[in-house]
């Protein structure tokens, strides 16, 4: 796997909480943001195919939403949510 170094600057309190949330995970800072990074891009991803699928679809009503919420709570309680 090839990898790019990234310089990120931050506030110092966030750069506590992401070393203590890297150390929690047993990760290396690195591994940490990384997986951080890929969360954000897919949760950018899905928004777009989201907003994609209602542009054409029309909005999800008001059941295709309770439905979805009750999919995402059954993973949760399961322990099965990426």
């Amino acid at each position: 796997m090839e990898l790019d170094r990234i310089t990120v600057t931050m506030d110092a309190e966030l750069g506590a909480a992401v070393r203590a949330a890297a150390e929690a995970a047993k990760s290396s800072v690195s591994g940490w943001v990384a997986g951080a990074v890929a969360d954000k891009l897919r949760n950018q991803l899905l928004m777009e195919a989201l907003d994609e699928w209602q542009a054409e679809d029309g909005a999800f009503t008001e059941s295709e939403h309770a439905a979805a919420r009750a999919l995402l709570e059954s993973d949760d309680a399961a322990g099965t949510a990426a």
